[in-house]
């Protein structure tokens, strides 16, 4: 069950319908564990087949998960039926991570047709990992 404090059922269900629709989702086994306005938080499991060079959550899987969260919480603000593309992104990778992870994103500014969202990615022992931010278009504004 998805946890949320400002969301109600019908629009939780309209964003985990589209959630689930992203294959990446799948890919990567991505739960969903709390949507809130403007908030989207998510586990992902460590598969040593997503690995980098050094036997840690590849540096690009974990920039996927960022990318992917910050969207989900920019549509729980401008609606799940949006389309959106990512314009910037950016990331800072802290420290190596070989668990699970949580990450958490949050909007910074949704507007009508450019919205901003950041992430922050940490292990299990509640290390951070990574931070991102990410600009949004709305193509249908």
């Amino acid at each position: 069950m998805v946890q949320t404090s400002s969301l109600d059922k019908n629009t939780i269900n309209s964003m985990l319908e589209r959630i689930n629709s992203v294959p990446i989702t799948e890919t990567l086994n991505m739960k969903i564990l709390r949507l809130d306005k403007g908030e989207c938080e998510a586990f992902i499991p460590r598969d040593t087949m997503w690995d980098g060079i050094f036997e840690t959550f590849h540096g690009g899987i974990l920039a996927t998960i960022a990318d992917s969260i910050t969207c989900w919480s920019i549509l729980t603000k401008i609606g799940s039926d949006r389309k959106v593309a990512t314009t910037d992104f950016n990331i800072r990778f802290l420290r190596p991570c070989k668990t699970d992870v949580r990450c958490v994103a949050k909007v910074i500014k949704a507007g009508r047709t450019l919205s901003l969202a950041e992430a922050e990615i940490f292990d299990m022992e509640g290390k951070i990992v990574a931070i991102s931010q990410v600009n949004y278009i709305s193509l249908d504004s």
